[in-house]
């Protein structure tokens, strides 16, 4: 019988005892209750002592992920436009969050409410170009999810506890009446661009090939001047030369210069008629020394070579 008694006495005590050790998860914010009314919150992660008869309530402190289906909205037009929109959150007060809401799911409930309702109103105030649009000066979709971000976020943490962590669209789809419409829009606004494009770039092409042509008639009016300065000096060059060759020996000169001629001007397909007294035939007609005026013969009194005809 003692032993029993003994037994029933040690069960009480690790009874006891269990109920009086409270551990808390890093992951979990700890409500304590005595006869279900809040006394404290425990948010740091460690082992705690409690009386045997109060309770603990766990409220997970992770942040939850709320992704319903897509939902559709009207825009200002009256189109249909579908958005899929999630919601990250997380426990900020856990006392106000199980005295309002009591649970994950009536938190949900609660943010779908209130978050759909302002995302509804916002969209019906605005054109559906603003939400979808290539052209990203038009795109409002950003900035109006975040007007509807900032006063959930307030409303949650005052009335629920809740912490609003963060709040998007996912995908935007179009129901079938509206997308061929946007899709023509979108194709207009494209080809809007690419004309655009092609303007600004035939501009710069024809300000590329002005400048172009510029560069070339400068360049092209530098090389002229540079050539006829170095046409210049070499024709003077030549001319002292030509001067001074003819100051050495005139009669040299001027046979070389007379046959020079020759070989520009005659060849076997050319005919000429001047009179047998031209200067430009008086080494033909005259022979070598016809430069000189003293020794100058005619060509037939020039002594032939045996052999030869005279001509």
């Amino acid at each position: 019988m003692k032993k029993l008694i003994l037994v029933a006495l040690l069960c009480a005590v690790l009874v006891v005892a269990w109920r009086s050790l409270l551990f808390v998860d890093e992951t979990q914010q700890v409500i304590v209750t005595q006869f279900g009314r809040p006394v404290r919150t425990l948010s740091e992660a460690g082992l705690y002592f409690k009386p045997p008869y109060q309770s603990s309530l766990a409220i997970d402190r992770r942040v939850q992920i709320y992704n319903p289906r897509p939902a559709e909205f009207l825009t200002s037009e009256k189109k249909n436009i579908d958005l899929d929109v999630f919601v990250c959150w997380s426990v900020e007060d856990p006392q106000r969050f199980l005295e309002t809401v009591g649970d994950p799911a009536g938190a949900t409930s609660r943010i779908h409410d209130m978050v759909w309702s302002k995302l509804a109103a916002a969209v019906s105030r605005s054109p559906l170009e603003n939400l979808v649009s290539v052209d990203g000066n038009k795109q409002r979709l950003e900035s109006l999810v975040e007007g509807v971000a900032g006063p959930c976020a307030d409303d949650a943490r005052q009335q629920y506890g809740i912490a609003l962590v963060d709040v998007k669209i996912k995908r935007i789809g179009l129901p079938d009446q509206v997308r061929e419409s946007v899709f023509e829009r979108m194709r207009k606004e494209r080809a809007r661009i690419a004309q655009r494009y092609r303007s600004e770039g035939s501009e710069e092409a024809m300000k590329i090939r002005a400048t172009a042509d510029k560069e070339k008639t400068v360049i092209l009016a530098e090389a002229y001047a540079e050539a006829e300065i170095v046409r210049g000096k070499a024709e003077a060059e030549a001319t002292r030369t030509y001067s001074e060759a003819h100051q050495k020996d005139p009669q040299f000169f001027d046979l070389l210069r007379t046959l020079e001629a020759y070989r520009k001007i005659l060849d076997e397909k050319t005919t000429i008629l001047l009179s047998g007294d031209s200067d430009l035939l008086k080494y033909l007609s005259r022979g070598p020394t016809a430069g000189d005026p003293r020794t100058a013969k005619p060509l037939a009194e020039v002594p032939s070579k045996p052999g030869s005809s005279p001509p």
